[in-house]
């Protein structure tokens, strides 16, 4: 499942995150990759060993991780530090695949955090390849996009101004992506019936399924 997640930062929230990163260190992004990465990873990367690094990675990873919609779509168990990255200059990221583990971190699902405006700059869309087609994503700052680890995708390229945001993975308590969507799903369901009002007893047995369901499945 592909998901896109509006408003997980307000503007105020984005313009401070914006001003804190003018102080950051930024590197060459391929330091970060896997051998295959490096080959088709052009873009610049907020360096980790910054003094204001881990600060400005423990302001922002509870807005991510405590958003109700990022939360009951991935539940999410363990999250990686939250990376930032640059695109300016022709810079991109050709097709690949995030690796299955990062540190001690299985990666099942990764997310991009938008922080530049689409009008600021051309190109740098986030684009999945996917069977049917490809889809590509540019949101609006604040809003955020979470998509399974194993799906291939690219950044295109940035022919004008600089693409700015923020990343990460998450090790879900569900490791199947089918099983995380239907467990999304009934989620979904039992809030509209709750809000319809006069079906509490079908919510109810909405709300024991997807529970037994997350006994079955999770992997804590």
């Amino acid at each position: 499942m592909i998901l896109v997640i509006p408003d997980v930062l307000d503007a105020d929230t984005v313009k401070q995150l914006r001003a804190k990163l003018t102080t950051v260190k930024f590197v060459d992004g391929a330091q970060t990759a896997g051998a295959a990465a490096k080959q088709v990873k052009h873009n610049l990367q907020a360096d980790m060993n910054s003094p204001d690094y881990q600060q400005l990675n423990n302001w922002i990873l509870p807005k991510i991780g405590d958003n109700p919609l990022f939360e009951s779509a991935c539940l999410p168990l363990k999250f990686t530090r939250v990376r930032f990255s640059r695109y300016r200059d022709a810079m991109t990221y050709g097709p690949h695949i995030d690796a299955p583990m990062m540190g001690e971190i299985r990666s099942d699902i990764s997310f991009t955090l938008f922080l530049a405006d689409p009008s600021e700059y051309d190109g740098g869309e986030l684009v999945m390849h996917e069977p049917g087609g490809d889809r590509a994503f540019k949101l609006r700052p604040g809003h955020m996009i979470a998509y399974p680890a194993t799906t291939l995708h690219q950044v295109a390229p940035v022919t004008r101004g600089e693409r700015l945001v923020a990343f990460g993975w998450v090790q879900s308590l569900v490791r199947d992506a089918a099983n995380r969507e239907t467990l999304y799903d009934l989620y979904q369901a039992r809030l509209s019936l709750l809000e319809r009002g006069g079906c509490e007893r079908e919510a109810d047995l909405i709300g024991k399924s997807r529970s037994n369901l997350m006994r079955m499945w999770a992997e804590p």
